[in-house]
């Protein structure tokens, strides 16, 4: 049995869907290590700014604190400089779809051999609940006293036609469900992205609205395979709210087209890449 408990102190609010998030990751790196599937020093994750960061000091693995945004460059360098590594990035929907959203796209287009968590709480809870890309129309915040302007993000949406080759909803509050997610996108080859609704209990509690609405989209006969069907579904919010694997294909990583030398690259730069990086790792 692995000990992944870090001993630091955790500063999360009191039922926050992070916690959630944290013991889906813990028993889905049990289960892989334990399991023969995975090496415990192949395992790196990392995280951005916000509440969802801290998720890197409560976890006994090796890690990496990004800053605001560029959680995806700096797992796509990681992996590049060690395709053996399995990594795993963590953001919220302030830090991958605000200040780090051409950053998530170019890694999907690209389809470099990653996985993508997003936190989407649809605030900025750090910094006491600001609206982000994702808060819906009309919502109240700090920023957005008399009500949001503006159409929320579609995520799901967005990586489908981004070229991500796995694409998935989860619910914090199904964490069995969740862990299910989060160990498929783990194993797949290719850019695995994952929007996890994650309720923030002080500044946008949705346990209760999430918990009505929710549906498992593997339990309808969704193929994940049609991405017509993905690009159909990923539009259904509201009365109903699908989860699950909207969309999943095989295609090249851009790791095995890179290193496969299909694509020339200068290999004294790729080196050096590589030496800096590992000393990280």
């Amino acid at each position: 049995m692995i000990n992944l408990e870090t001993g630091a102190q955790n500063t999360w609010c009191p039922g926050c869907g992070n916690f959630l998030i944290l013991t889906a990751l813990k028993n889905v790196v049990k289960e892989l290590v334990e399991s023969g599937e995975v090496e415990y020093e192949n395992i790196v994750i990392s995280s951005g700014i916000g509440c969802h960061g801290k998720i890197v000091d409560y976890i006994k693995v090796n890690s990496f604190y990004s800053i605001h945004g560029r959680v995806p460059p700096t797992i796509s360098g990681i992996k590049l400089a060690n395709p053996k590594l399995k990594v795993i990035g963590f953001a919220g929907d302030g830090d991958a779809y605000a200040e780090g959203i051409s950053h998530l796209i170019h890694a999907a287009k690209r389809n470099s051999d990653i996985t993508m968590v997003v936190h989407d709480n649809q605030v900025f809870a750090l910094t006491t609940g600001q609206f982000t890309p994702t808060t819906p129309k009309g919502a109240k915040t700090r920023t957005t006293p008399h009500g949001n302007p503006e159409e929320p993000l579609n995520p799901i949406a967005l990586m489908l036609v981004s070229g991500a080759t796995f694409v998935a909803r989860g619910f914090a509050g199904d964490l069995k469900h969740l862990q299910e997610l989060l160990k498929e996108a783990i194993k797949h080859k290719g850019f695995a992205f994952i929007d996890v609704l994650q309720p923030c209990v002080t500044f946008n509690d949705t346990f209760k609205f999430y918990r009505e609405r929710v549906y498992k989209l593997e339990e309808t006969g969704h193929d994940p395979t049609s991405f017509e069907k993905a690009l159909e579904k990923a539009w259904e919010w509201g009365e109903r709210i699908p989860i699950g694997v909207f969309y999943k294909v095989e295609k090249p990583t851009f790791e095995e087209v890179i290193l496969k030398g299909k694509i020339p690259v200068n290999e004294k730069r790729v080196e050096t890449i590589k030496e800096v990086l590992m000393k990280y790792v």
